[in-house]
């Protein structure tokens, strides 16, 4: 069934708003694919907190003419699956990459992350980006390391001292 004009008008408008909150976008080719996998991948993506779409590529092309995702318009050819990672910035990546170990028809085409296309090459890369949490925790580590080697430190000398005395004690 063909979209009329106004269908087609939402549809670039729902691309163009999701890609302005998105932190990265992953497109994949999912020729061959059966409903049910497609399925199991949207089911996937809702718990991930990815925004999946399949759309026509002159639609998504103007939908993302705009927005900082623009660049990846030269890699949009075939049957496409887009992946918008809302929540982590390499969330889209990290679900096509876990999703096509198990089904090969799933093959990542290409990545950005708002600076510039990136290659299939580059999606381990992509997908190991941490999330909000994981950076906060990594973040928070780094502060606490050179306090908590100060404190031993510290404490290392009455320590040392204890261990001293104790000698001292035996031997006499």
């Amino acid at each position: 069934m063909a979209l009329g004009l106004a269908a087609k008008k939402e549809i670039v408008a729902e691309i163009n708003e999701v890609a302005s909150r998105a932190l990265s976008v992953a497109v994949a080719e999912y020729r061959g694919m059966e409903v049910h996998e497609l399925t199991d991948l949207r089911n996937k993506a809702r718990e991930q907190g990815v925004f999946l779409k399949v759309v026509r590529n002159t639609l998504a092309k103007r939908g993302l003419a705009d927005s900082k995702f623009a660049d990846i318009d030269s890699a949009l050819v075939g049957p496409l699956i887009y992946g918008f990672s809302i929540e982590a910035p390499g969330g889209a990546a990290r679900l096509f990459k876990d999703f096509s170990k198990t089904n090969p028809k799933l093959q990542v085409t290409a990545l950005s992350i708002g600076s510039g296309l990136l290659g299939p090459d580059k999606l381990d890369a992509v997908a190991s980006l941490p999330t909000r949490d994981e950076a906060l925790a990594r973040l928070l580590a780094t502060f606490k390391a050179p306090v908590e080697k100060f404190v031993r430190t510290i404490n290392e000398v009455p320590g040392k001292f204890v261990r001293v005395l104790a000698a001292i004690k035996e031997e006499k």
